[in-house]
């Protein structure tokens, strides 16, 4: 069974839907650890509730970036993961950090990339005027969400949409395309060549 560790900055709601999909079978694996960078963040709650280790490196309280991400490599060691998860993390990995786990590190993007990649991909969507939007998973790389892609889905944009309705139905999505992701990896069903990612007996099931 493999290790997870969840990164996240927020509300934790796809962390919660992967404890969710843990629960119920649908994962295979354990979730060894939630990693925060804020210690106000909702996602806190869910992995206290859930009985999942909290590893707080709050931001805040170093000088620097480099000493900031010189203890959370620390942190991220220490859990022996198999697979990273980036939930809402709103801070870039360093290369440093990248390095140490190639190939397991994910992240999960309000957007069908390589469009509207970085902050506020929604409101750029709606800037740009597209009638198509989404969500997508993909590896991390060194970049700023420009790693291999491992799943998108679409959501339209409708007559009306602002931010607030457009990110609400694109979430929805990434509830269910997040679990489906990280069951393909601890399935150890994802083939990658290049920039190409397909994942072997790839097939609509879902969690409820």
């Amino acid at each position: 069974m493999k290790r997870i560790a969840v990164l996240a900055s927020g509300r934790g709601s796809n962390f919660q839907a992967l404890i969710d999909a843990i629960g119920q079978g649908y994962i295979p694996a354990e979730c060894v650890g939630l990693v925060s960078d804020n210690p106000e963040a909702y996602a806190i709650t869910r992995a206290r509730s859930a009985g999942i280790p909290v590893f707080i490196v709050d931001y805040s309280r170093y000088s620097s970036k480099e000493d900031y991400e010189a203890a959370l490599l620390r942190v991220m060691q220490s859990l022996h993961a198999d697979l990273f998860v980036l939930a809402g993390y709103m801070r870039i990995l360093g290369a440093g950090i990248v390095r140490q786990f190639p190939g397991r590190i994910i992240n999960i993007h309000p957007a069908l990339l390589p469009s509207f990649a970085g902050l506020h991909a929604q409101r750029q969507a709606l800037e740009y005027g597209v009638k198509v939007s989404g969500c997508t998973i993909h590896f991390v790389d060194e970049g700023v969400d420009t790693g291999p892609i491992i799943v998108q889905t679409c959501v339209p944009v409708l007559p009306g949409d602002d931010e607030e309705s457009l990110s609400g139905r694109i979430l929805k999505e990434e509830h269910r395309c997040l679990p489906r992701a990280v069951r393909a990896f601890c399935e150890d069903r994802i083939r990658v060549r290049g920039r190409m990612v397909s994942i072997v007996g790839e097939d609509s099931a879902s969690p409820a």
